[in-house]
Formats: structure tokens, sequence, C-alpha cells
């Protein structure tokens, strides 16, 4: 009985230590990116573009979906900026999409038109309190298929009361579970953190998709969120996958943002999404707006952009079915 034990969970170790290896690869490339070697060009496409983005087949069924938390420990790297308009953009795709709103600050919640200090009920009373339902704080959008689940200062409150709880990292992940069968994809818009809030989004996700800025500073702290992802793999959620890293806020005018985007598909590989997300003024006028910037401009190279970002989501989980 033993040997077949050991024959049975040999390839789960075998797939856990593989799984664990490109972070720890990634994080020994990191030390060696040299930003002083040529510039490259200036199109954001000639250093990530391998193969051609199939058009998404329309869809009839919903569900079960692919939970993908959107984590960086370091603010303004744009995790929300993509949470709203990837979403938005898989909507239009014909998915469903739920997008939470898990940090305390509630920028999500803005970005799609509530007012945080409004709300009678956020995600934080579904965490925490039994007889409040997804259903009763859910945020129809603008766009169909698109719905919110808000957030606001409340949250705060969370990380501490959670403390106490039995499997105070599984609080999103029952959470979760009531709904997932009704939608296509869920995103997560976690804090600029790595606490209780984050590992509970990582613990809930199918996968991590990490928005990096195109800037030198913000590669030193991926190290830190891979050790982070490594050690749930290890002990909460076996099944955490890398996404994707997405290249945003690039400008093509700067030798700086060239040299980094360079550094980082040499770094990451096949890792690195194709699209690249390019900086413009849109992304803030379309938070003012409280609106996605393929709502409010869809012509433009913003929504472009994660028009084909969404495409390669639902690329990649087309190959996974």
């Amino acid at each position: 009985m033993a040997g077949n034990a050991d024959q049975a969970t040999a390839p789960r170790d075998a797939e856990r230590s593989e799984a664990g290896g490109w972070g720890a690869g990634l994080r020994q490339e990191q030390p060696a990116l040299d930003l002083g070697a040529d510039l490259g060009p200036a199109d954001p496409a000639a250093y990530t573009t391998r193969k051609p983005i199939p058009e998404p087949m329309p869809t009839d069924r919903h569900g079960p979906a692919r939970i993908i938390a959107m984590a960086n420990q370091k603010g303004g790297v744009g995790k929300t900026t993509t949470t709203i308009n990837l979403g938005a953009a898989l909507a239009e795709y014909g998915r469903r999409v739920l997008l939470v709103d898990f940090d305390p600050q509630g920028a999500l919640s803005v970005g799609l038109g509530a007012n945080p200090h409004n709300l009678d009920m956020s995600v934080y009373n579904v965490l925490l309190q039994d007889d409040v339902a997804v259903e009763d704080v859910l945020i129809k959008t603008n766009v169909a298929g698109l719905h919110v689940m808000p957030a606001n200062i409340d949250l705060s409150a969370a990380e501490i009361q959670l403390v106490t709880e039995v499997a105070r990292e599984m609080a999103l992940a029952r959470v979760l579970r009531t709904v997932r069968k009704e939608y296509d994809f869920i995103l997560i818009d976690c804090q600029p953190s790595l606490g209780l809030l984050a590992i509970n989004a990582l613990t809930c996700a199918d996968g991590v998709l990490i928005p990096l800025e195109c800037e030198f500073f913000s590669l030193r702290g991926v190290a830190l969120l891979l050790d982070t992802i490594d050690k749930v793999r290890e002990r909460l959620n076996f099944d955490l996958e890398l996404e994707g890293i997405l290249a945003t806020m690039y400008d093509s005018r700067t030798t700086h943002c060239r040299q980094v985007l360079q550094r980082v598909v040499e770094a990451f590989g096949d890792k690195v999404y194709q699209t690249v997300i390019t900086k413009t003024v849109k992304f803030p006028e379309s938070n003012v707006a409280g609106a996605p910037i393929t709502t409010l401009d869809p012509s433009s190279s913003g929504a472009r952009n994660y028009r084909q970002l969404a495409r390669e989501v639902i690329a990649a989980q087309a190959e996974r079915d």
C-alpha cells in the first residue's frame, strides 16, 4: 500500500517541482538584467510577437469560471485598469465576467461608476456575514455580461477580523464557490500588498496575472511576489499557475521603457503576454468617467490593446479545455 501511495503522489510532486521551477528560474534571471544594452525598436510587437491570436469563438454555454488574481505588491502598475478593461473586453466577446474589488481603496468600484461611500453592502459583508449572499452586493455595469462585487474602506477591517477565523485563507474561495458556475471569468483586483487579503485571492485563483510597469523598479519587486506565489502553491493551492506577465504603461518614446520591455521578455520568455499596454491619457479619463476604455473610446489604442489581451486570455483557456 505504501508503495502504491508513493507512486500516486510522485506525478504531483514532479508537477509541483516543475511548476515551482519557473519561479526560481525567473528570480535567478532578474539580478542579471542589464539595461545598458543596445536600444531595440520602438514597436513593442518586435519583442513579444510569437504567433497569431485567434478570434474567440461565440459561446452559448457559461461557467465554470476561471479565476484570475491581478497581483503586484507595487502600486500604480495598472492592476485596476487592467481588471476593468480586460473584464470589459472579455464581455464584449460574449463572456460572462465578474470583477471582484478586493482593495479597501475601492478604485475598481470607482472606475466602474460606483461610489464606495454610498454602498449599503460590499464584499466585506459577504466575507464576514453568513446571511449576506454574493447576489446581495453585485452591481451590474453598463457593459452587458459584466458584473462587479464592490469594495470600500470597510474591507480593511476584514484583514484583522479574519485572523481569528478557521481557514481564514479560504474566506474568498467560499464566497466565489457559490457563483463560479455562472461566469466564464472572475477577475480579482488585489490590493498592492502581500497580506491576508492577497493570500485569499491567490488561494482561490486558478492563475495569477502580473501587470508589470515598463520601469526598472517594477522588475525588482516581482521576485518577492513570485516567492509568495510559490509558497501559496506549496501550502494552500497546488493548482495555482502563473497566468502571465503583462507589460503596462509602455511609452515607445523613452529609451528606458524600450530597454525594460526588451529585458522583461528576455527574462520571462513566453510567460510575457504578446499584448503590451501602451501609455495613453485615455486611461485616467476613463477612470474619471467611470467607464471602461472600450466603451469610452472604442477605437483608441488602449481599447485595441485590451481586446487583444482578451483574445489571448480566451485562447489560452480554450487550449486548456
